[in-house]
């Protein structure tokens, strides 16, 4: 999201143009908290400036985000603050944390996919192995000592 320019939001159309890898766009829905919480920021506290991108860096000069690793450090820093200690601390961690809620709220592997981009499925059912608990509430009781039936 650090490349998200002013023009990729869509709000009539309630969607917005993701850029991906090897320079792939995708249209996805813009969910109404986040498009309302994007308006908050822009009206808020984005600093005025002339970039058209959405993301700014804080401190001056006021232009988007430069690489891909700050979205990790931002993360990094905030969990630091936070006092928290998860295993995965970079930009992965909001993708997992994702990942991991929207199979938790019972949505399914192809939904989950699409929203993260996956091309291939297999790459999305690493997040189901992830999720012991998850497992765990799906598989019956295992058989045991007594259970006659």
């Amino acid at each position: 999201m650090r490349g998200l320019e002013l023009a990729d939001i869509h709000w009539r159309a309630g969607e917005i143009v993701v850029r991906g890898k090897g320079k792939t766009r995708d249209r996805l829905p813009l969910p109404q908290d986040v498009g309302e919480a994007l308006a908050a920021y822009l009206s808020q506290d984005r600093a005025q400036s002339p970039d058209r991108h959405v993301f700014l860096r804080v401190r001056a000069p006021r232009r988007a985000i430069g690489r891909a690793s700050s979205i990790s450090v931002i993360v990094s820093r905030a969990l630091q603050r936070a006092g928290l200690d998860p295993p995965l601390k970079g930009a992965y961690l909001l993708r997992h944390s994702l990942a991991t809620e929207m199979l938790r709220g019972g949505a399914k592997m192809t939904e989950i996919a699409q929203v993260l981009r996956h091309r291939r499925l297999q790459t999305t059912e690493i997040y189901a192995k992830v999720d012991l608990v998850g497992l765990r509430a799906l598989a019956p009781p295992w058989p045991g000592k007594g259970d006659e039936q």
